[in-house]
């Protein structure tokens, strides 16, 4: 072996530790997962939760991704309704609260379906929607929905043995069983109930005799499984101790022999490459013919602004609804609801809308739209 070969070889045994032998190590070993929130006074979350994108997605269960919204509140979007605001996670007793950001809970619960997702109602009663001309006859015990009906009408949710007590003029809308908390118990569906919280509650993982020990925390059991473990220290994930002084020992004694290696071999390979251009310079100026190195070409992922331009552009009126039909009140990027003369943009195809600045900003990085993924292709006249 030559002195020049020595060093390339040192130099693949470097690369072979640290491509190879250090990912290996790691593999199985559970990242630091440690608690966040979005702002002072928000909850607190933390396994089996991770919030976007503030903790990997390692560090929660499939179905249990949070994020902020742009005032500092943590929300929960499930997969077949909008976003509610998570007001408190229990983690022991494995129970979130949510509330509906446009404080009208009735109409929320309207079309309510936790299906797909790893929630289920705490508890569940049957109610009936009713609704009333303005000048019916509702006993006091009643009060209408503050946030639903119109200048003619009143909505009013009873239970379903209560309908009978309702005036004759009021039709049935609609009867299905509405989630709530165990600890209450309704005999009338009051319009003070668009300020209360939406109980859910999940099964799966089962944190709950975990919780309840005191410094102990859940997590997975490693970065390989879905396993989940109860970890004795608040920060699972720097429990094995074995794992952690084998990776020190071996840092300790390879580290330094492998940089040093690469120095040298990255001497040596810039050394080989100067002296080669140098050489392929003085051929080609002898032979009179000098071939221009071509320059690298930066790779984009993003969409350019010509093809953003052409996708769709209105202003909102003042019903504030999207040019495509669509009952969306909220951006999907921000979160933030839309308001009247702001200026939304559509992708074509499947025609989602978000603010113009927020799709702007994220097609000039991705050339997929973020809610369903598709590659929107340029806006055709």
């Amino acid at each position: 072996m030559t002195s020049k070969q020595l060093p390339l070889l040192l130099l693949h045994l470097f690369f072979f530790f640290f491509f190879f032998f250090l990912p290996l190590l790691n593999a199985s070993e559970p990242k630091p997962c440690y608690s966040f929130s979005c702002g002072q006074g928000s909850v607190v979350v933390r396994f089996p939760f991770s919030l976007f994108p503030y903790q990997p997605e390692s560090c929660g269960y499939s179905g249990f991704n949070l994020l902020c919204t742009g005032d500092g509140k943590t929300a929960l979007k499930l997969p077949k309704s909008e976003p509610f605001l998570v007001r408190e996670i229990d983690y022991e007793s494995q129970r979130i609260r949510l509330n509906d950001p446009e404080n009208c809970l009735a109409r929320r619960l309207l079309n309510f379906d936790p299906s797909g997702s790893p929630f289920s109602p705490l508890r569940s009663r049957n109610y009936t929607f009713l609704i009333c001309p303005k000048e019916a006859n509702v006993t006091a015990s009643f009060r209408a929905i503050d946030c639903l009906g119109n200048s003619t009408s009143s909505f009013f949710v009873v239970q379903l043995d209560l309908v009978g007590s309702m005036p004759s003029s009021c039709q049935t809308f609609k009867t299905l069983p509405l989630p709530f908390s165990w600890s209450v118990a309704y005999t009338a569906f009051p319009g003070g109930q668009n300020s209360r919280d939406l109980w859910l509650k999940w099964d799966s993982p089962d944190c709950r005799d975990c919780e309840r020990r005191t410094n102990s925390r859940c997590g997975f059991k490693n970065n390989t499984s879905l396993q989940v473990e109860c970890f004795s220290s608040a920060n699972p994930g720097l429990h094995n101790t074995g794992l952690q002084v084998l990776k020190i020992i071996c840092l300790s004694l390879v580290g330094p022999l492998t940089a040093l290696t690469f120095c040298v071999g990255l001497v040596m390979c810039s050394s080989e490459r100067v002296s080669s251009q140098i050489q392929h310079a003085v051929v080609a100026r002898l032979s009179g013919s000098v071939t221009p190195q071509p320059s690298d070409e930066v790779a984009r992922t993003g969409l350019d602004e010509s093809t953003i331009e052409s996708y769709k552009k209105v202003e909102l009126g003042e019903s504030r609804r999207l040019p495509t039909g669509s009952n969306d009140v909220v951006c999907p990027i921000c979160l933030s609801e839309y308001a009247t003369k702001e200026t939304v943009r559509c992708l074509p195809e499947c025609e989602h809308c978000f603010h113009t600045e927020c799709i702007d900003a994220w097609l000039k990085l991705h050339s997929s739209c973020p809610v369903c993924r598709s590659n929107p292709s340029p806006a055709r006249d």
